[in-house]
């Protein structure tokens, strides 16, 4: 499968609208809309926004993006779109350690921009285009005022009969059926070949197909003018709006970027759910190794950790002993015990990632933003959860978690 990454630039800075990727259009905010879209595309694997604003990263988030720091160097009026798209496939790709086939640029100052147009100019690529943008049929005679001074030909001198037709000749009006088709650039989507784009850095080059889109969702917010307009039309446009599924975009996972702390559940999470009893009643458990390197990376990296377990077994307080990290274990309310953990250690709930297996854990997975459920964890715990391991609980669930946070990090401790 191909891997198909989505940038949304979206600085903080803006002349013409103060804020202007933060505004509300309809129900959500700008970025948030262009996020929305990019997780309703079939043929997107990831969306990354890149921006140099705290606001703007918090709302990308909340609305199921990854963040990419945009550096002030590339953050200016004067910045390009390339600069950013080339800074964040960069960065996305060191993160997540593969190579993206295709980019697409997506420009949050196009509010109504759809799914299909975003699967559209991406299919354009994947079939065989170098390059791709959305555009609308335009039917419109373009007129320009005669510049001598600016003018190229003779055409565009002002030889006294004032303005002159761009995409017509003055002196002949032909019916509409009659006139070549004009096509309109959107600005909303641009989709690249990676390596080609990394090569030209510029997003046309190559073979360029156009993808057609609706003339009237194409609007472009560049004044509060224009925001004004989009406000009136999204009660109109908006009704179509697909339903999206709860968290992040479908095949992102964590990164540090998002985790300030760990917590995890014990029996089911980091065992197999099994329980070993010897003739003396005692009980043992069967863990896995891989799972302790990967909290030792954790706790090495300096996330705060914990261990969270309704058990009260001295098995799970010498397996914290034995990882070096903090133990709460024979919990009844283990969502109320994870609260004042977060409030005492000043951590933002929704800044945890909390890894669990059964009902129990489903009060804490609507507590923080990072619910993750084992493989094997119950049926309804994995639809609860923002992301599922591909490990079963016991057979190296919680170091492919430490490898989504940590990645290369991981690797090289």
């Amino acid at each position: 499968m191909s891997t198909v990454l989505a940038v949304i630039p979206a600085r903080g800075g803006s002349k013409g609208v103060p804020g202007k990727n933060l505004a509300p259009v309809g129900d959500a905010s700008l970025v948030t809309r262009a996020v929305r879209a990019c997780r309703a595309a079939r043929l997107l694997t990831s969306v990354a926004v890149s921006t140099d604003d705290p606001d703007i990263a918090a709302a990308a988030r909340a609305a199921g993006a990854e963040v990419i720091e945009r550096p002030p160097a590339i953050a200016g009026d004067t910045a390009t779109s390339e600069a950013a798209v080339l800074h964040a496939l960069d960065g996305y790709e060191e993160r997540h350690g593969v190579r993206a086939d295709v980019v697409l640029l997506v420009q949050c100052t196009s509010p109504f921009i759809t799914a299909d147009e975003l699967d559209g100019v991406t299919a354009a690529v994947l079939a065989g285009a170098d390059s791709a943008l959305t555009a609308a049929p335009f039917h419109g005679f373009v007129w320009r005022e005669a510049d001598t001074a600016g003018a190229d030909t003779d055409a565009e001198k002002d030889d006294g009969t004032g303005a002159y037709g761009v995409n017509h000749d003055k002196a002949v009006r032909p019916r509409r059926q009659d006139r070549p088709q004009d096509l309109l650039e959107t600005g909303a989507a641009y989709a690249m070949r990676a390596d080609g784009f990394r090569a030209a850095r510029h997003r046309f080059f190559g073979r360029t197909d156009l993808v057609r889109t609706d003339p009237a969702r194409v609007l472009e917010i560049d004044d509060p003018h224009d925001l004004a307009r989009a406000r009136a039309l999204a009660p109109l446009l908006d009704g179509d709006a697909p339903e999206l599924p709860a968290g992040p975009f479908p095949g992102y996972l964590p990164t540090r970027a998002d985790i300030d702390a760990v917590v995890l559940d014990f029996d089911g999470t980091q065992t197999d759910d099994r329980v070993f009893v010897d003739s003396d009643g005692r009980e043992t458990v069967s863990v896995h190794r891989g799972d302790g390197l990967g909290i030792a990376a954790l706790r090495r990296a300096g996330l705060p950790l914990l261990i969270l377990s309704t058990e009260e077994n001295p098995v799970v307080a010498a397996r914290a002993r034995k990882l070096r990290i903090p133990v709460l274990h024979g919990i009844d309310r283990k969502d109320l015990a994870l609260k004042q953990w977060c409030e005492e250690h000043d951590i933002a709930p929704e800044r945890v990632l909390y890894a669990g297996n059964d009902v129990n854990d489903l009060p804490c997975f609507g507590l923080v933003g990072w619910p993750v459920a084992v493989a094997s964890a119950h049926d309804v715990v994995r639809g609860a959860a923002r992301a599922v391991t591909s490990a079963a609980g016991g057979a190296g669930a919680i170091r492919e978690i430490a490898s989504w946070i940590l990645g290369k990090e991981l690797t090289s401790s």
